[in-house]
Formats: structure tokens, C-alpha cells, sequence
């Protein structure tokens, strides 16, 4: 234990110092005047807007991991796992980590219902879905606009993580589905990820029609990202077209999601820069574009801090759906 750590703290130091200087790099390039280039009426009500489809992502993401857990055959209600849903965005965006609000969900939510297996399941399945959704709506928006596969290195990175996420993640679903396969190398201390996924694709192949409403609300929450980055690239006055945004917001989604940073810093501002250069987009205003959508998750994961602060309350277990 104390070897895991010291190891930890010292990625931790290792993930300041990336973030440092990535922010070191792209920081200088900003002008205070791209972050609110107006006082328009219009501009303010993008923002909003943007605020609005922020809020409306979490909600998305709420009923996404509801439909996992009744894909998983277990219960859960709204309210419990809006409650959780919010203490983790507070401490995924609060502490220095990425997956610290993810443990938070998980160990909440067994804390109610006894089941700590399946809902730890639950909350890696869920994530995972993201990595489905996030490359299949930008390789539909390149089909839908080829000409963004004509913007050199920008379209590169965009097909190449698009593909490639794809790639890995259907790796991992068949290792950790194979019957002997996943339970021998969750046997495993640092394999243990697998042997989560396969006990929540052993429930989750039982219901067909419940993991199609599970990546119905997956798609329908990565949208809500991209609409709110799409509206706050408008309140900016970025001259940046919807299909554009579908094809390389979830690339940078990706990117950020990668961690060698905290909070994304750096990763993102950085990945904005590469994609949105070759649509004339200046690097100080794609770097503005970075922070702000960094300052709306951050203004947007505050509704979480009453959720974080009063605890994990103990009700009565929820007993698993037959």
C-alpha cells in the first residue's frame, strides 16, 4: 500500500509538472480580449445557452448510467444518482485527479445498494460507452463534410484516435468477455479493470434492447457536449461550422480525457489549436475557446459541492431486479 502510494504522488508530481508546461506553451498565446471579444446581447445569450446544454449534459449522463445499472439488473433511483453524479463532477474537477470522481459514484452508490462489483461495473461500462460515442460521431461527421478530411494534420489526428479508440476499446470487450479470459486476468491485482467489465457484460448481454437505450443516452449526452462547445465557440465569434465541431470535439474529449494532465489543461487547449487552425481559427482564440469550455465545467460541477460536502447517506439497500 505504501508503494502504490508513493507512486501515485509521484505521478501526481509528474502530471503538475505536463500541466505546467503545456499551460507555459499555450498560455502566452492569449489575448484577454478573445475570452469576451463583446458585450452583445447575442454573445451573452450564447453563453447561456452553452451554461444551459452543460447542465443538460450531466443530466443526459445521469440517465445514461441509469440505464447501465438496469441493463445491470439493478435498481437505482434518479435522484440518489443525480446526487452522486455531481459530488464526482466536484471531485474530478476539484482534485488533482480523473478518476477520483468515479471512484466517489461507484463506492456511493454500493454503499446503497451492497453490491460493490456490479456497481463498480456499472460506472466503468458507462465511461466506456463514451469511448463508442465520442469516435462514431466524429467519423459520421467526416462522412457527412469530406471536405474536413482535406485539413492535412488536423484530419490525421482526428481518424487516427477516432479509429484507433474504437480499436482498443474493442480489444478490452473481447478479452474481458471471453468466459475464461476475463475472470483470469481479473484474478490479477492490475488487471482487476477486466474482470469488472466482464462481470457487467455477463449481466449486460441478458438485455439487448437495454444496451441499445444505454448507447442511445451515451450518444445523446456526447451531443450535449458538442452543442455546448458549439454555442460557446459562437459566443466567442468563432467562425467554426456545426459538423466541424461534431467531427473534432470529441477528439479533444479524447485527448483531455488522457492523464498527463489536471483537469485536461494543456490537452485541451493544445488539441483545440491543431483542430481548429486549419479552419481559421488563431491560436490565442482557440486557446480562449479551451478555457472557457474548461470555465463552464468547472462553473457547471459546483452545483456539486452540497452533494460532496454532506456525504454518502445510507438508506436501505436497493435490492437487484430479478
Amino acid at each position: 500500500m505504501k508503494a502504490e502510494r508513493t507512486k501515485s504522488r509521484a505521478w501526481l508530481v509528474v502530471r503538475l509538472v505536463l500541466t505546467a508546461a503545456m499551460l507555459a506553451v499555450v498560455l502566452p498565446r492569449l489575448h484577454p480580449s478573445t475570452l469576451f471579444p463583446s458585450h452583445h446581447l447575442r454573445s451573452v445569450l450564447w453563453m447561456l445557452g452553452a451554461l444551459a446544454f452543460s447542465v443538460a449534459a450531466v443530466i443526459l449522463s445521469v440517465v445514461r448510467w441509469q440505464q447501465m445499472l438496469h441493463a445491470l439488473e439493478l435498481r437505482a433511483r434518479l435522484p440518489a444518482l443525480v446526487s452522486h453524479t455531481l459530488a464526482g463532477l466536484f471531485v474530478s474537477n476539484f482534485l488533482p485527479t480523473t478518476v477520483g470522481g468515479d471512484v466517489l459514484r461507484a463506492s456511493r452508490l454500493a454503499a446503497e445498494n451492497g453490491h460493490r462489483r456490479i456497481s463498480a461495473a456499472s460506472v466503468v461500462l458507462e465511461r466506456l460507452t463514451g469511448f463508442v460515442g465520442l469516435p462514431l460521431i466524429s467519423l459520421v461527421a467526416l462522412a457527412a463534410n469530406p471536405g474536413l478530411l482535406r485539413l492535412g494534420t488536423a484530419s490525421h489526428i482526428t481518424v487516427v484516435l477516432s479509429l484507433g479508440s474504437l480499436g482498443a476499446l474493442g480489444v478490452l470487450l473481447v478479452v474481458a468477455a471471453h468466459p475464461s479470459l476475463g475472470e483470469r486476468l481479473g484474478a490479477r491485482r492490475w488487471m482487476g479493470l477486466a474482470l469488472t467489465v466482464h462481470l457487467g457484460l455477463v449481466r449486460l448481454r441478458r438485455h439487448p434492447a437495454l444496451a441499445v437505450a444505454v448507447m442511445t443516452a451515451a450518444l445523446s449526452y456526447q451531443l450535449s457536449v458538442v452543442m455546448a462547445a458549439w454555442m460557446a465557440a459562437h459566443a466567442l465569434g468563432l467562425p467554426v461550422g456545426w459538423t466541424a465541431m461534431m467531427a473534432f470535439i470529441p477528439v479533444v474529449s479524447i485527448a483531455q480525457a488522457l492523464p498527463l494532465s489536471i483537469g485536461g489543461l494543456g490537452l485541451r487547449e493544445g488539441a483545440l489549436v491543431v483542430l481548429l487552425r486549419p479552419l481559421g481559427v488563431a491560436t490565442g482564440q482557440a486557446v480562449g475557446l479551451g478555457l472557457l469550455l474548461y470555465g463552464m465545467s468547472i462553473t457547471v460541477s459546483l452545483l456539486g459541492a452540497p452533494a460532496f460536502l454532506v456525504g454518502a447517506r445510507r438508506p436501505t439497500p436497493v435490492p437487484a431486479s430479478a
